[in-house]
């Protein structure tokens, strides 16, 4: 009997009855993928950084530090986030292991160190999980978290909490787009992104994919996880904004023809960022995998052109070294 989907709700136009769709038209064509791969390994992308693996990390890596006490944010690469809010610990899609993949072997390989270890984490009290990619739902770093923090909890979307309880995980909270919870003090609530989910070859679509807003009296964050632009991403500052803090992926963009869908471009994320009231910005999904065809190091001076040409302040939205921090008190 062919899989239908428990959650399916015929009033959401993001539901169908074999899994979840996206409001917007698809932009892939049959044969896409085939044709990027061809073309791809023929040009032999993507290419190294200018400056080599190692001069790439030298200027774009640091180790995360998480003394003080201070409410903060850390970007640790890729689409990771880690928020310390009233003394609680926050992570977002931590993917700190060597590939992502399935396989320990074959896959897509970390090109910058991991910015901390789960075992450097004086406490995990919450884990936002945007969709269940690999570089987003890593199995061994939610291993980890597991053993260490057995009842920290999660919040994921809609039809991901059976893979959560299968691993032993005892809170677990799955929400639909637009649903919220609280949790360590804040409001969290799962909000709309223009992407897909998968994890083998025969689960496509049957789990949700979002971003997250979190909120409290000072905090306003969206995190837009994966997302290929779409107007329909404004209806999230119209209905929870204003914010003062945001992160908006710059990379996996390239071919454009190819990724747009799934992914935006620093050209595009720039231009939600105007929309949003120019917040601070952390750009995120760029400088530790090779996703796509630009270089690792392509993304930090497409964005920085593409502010200039906005004639946007660079300072709120620049790319950050991974590991870094900022203190909220200096946004909020």
């Amino acid at each position: 009997m062919a899989w239908q989907n428990p959650w399916y709700d015929p009033q959401k136009s993001h539901h169908t009855p074999e899994g979840f769709r996206n409001p917007e038209a698809e932009m892939r064509n049959k044969g896409d993928l085939q044709r990027w791969r061809k073309e791809r390994k023929a040009q032999g992308l993507p290419f190294p950084p200018a400056a080599g693996y190692d001069g790439f990390i030298r200027q774009w890596w640091q180790r995360a530090d998480l003394s003080g006490q201070d409410d903060a944010v850390w970007w640790l690469g890729h689409a990771c986030i880690l928020l310390r809010v009233a003394g609680k610990y926050t992570l977002i899609d931590p993917a700190l292991s060597e590939r992502a993949s399935p396989l320990s072997f074959y896959g897509p390989q970390r090109k910058t160190p991991a910015a901390l270890e789960i075992d450097d984490l004086p406490s995990l009290d919450c884990v936002l999980i945007s969709h269940n990619h690999y570089d987003h739902l890593d199995t061994p770093t939610i291993k980890k978290i597991l053993r260490r923090f057995p009842d920290v909890q999660f919040v994921v979307p809609l039809g991901l909490a059976p893979w959560f309880r299968k691993k032993g995980a005892k809170q677990v909270t799955q929400l639909d787009w637009w649903e919220k919870t609280d949790v360590v003090g804040l409001e969290v609530f799962a909000v709309p992104a223009r992407h897909w989910s998968m994890r083998t070859p025969y689960d496509r679509n049957r789990s949700l994919w979002c971003g997250w807003v979190a909120k409290n009296s000072a905090l306003s964050f969206w995190f837009s996880g994966d997302s290929g632009y779409t107007d329909n991403l404004l209806e999230i500052p119209r209905r929870l904004g204003p914010f003062n803090l945001a992160a908006l992926p710059v990379g996996a963009y390239a071919p454009q023809w190819f990724m747009r869908g799934q992914h935006m471009d620093p050209q595009q994320a720039v231009y939600l960022h105007q929309q949003l009231g120019q917040p601070v910005t952390i750009p995120i999904h760029w400088g530790v995998f090779e996703l796509a065809d630009e270089s690792l190091d392509e993304p930090p001076g497409v964005l920085a052109e593409a502010m200039q040409e906005a004639q946007q302040d660079e300072v709120r939205f620049s790319a950050w070294k991974i590991g870094a921090k900022m203190a909220l008190n200096n946004i909020i």
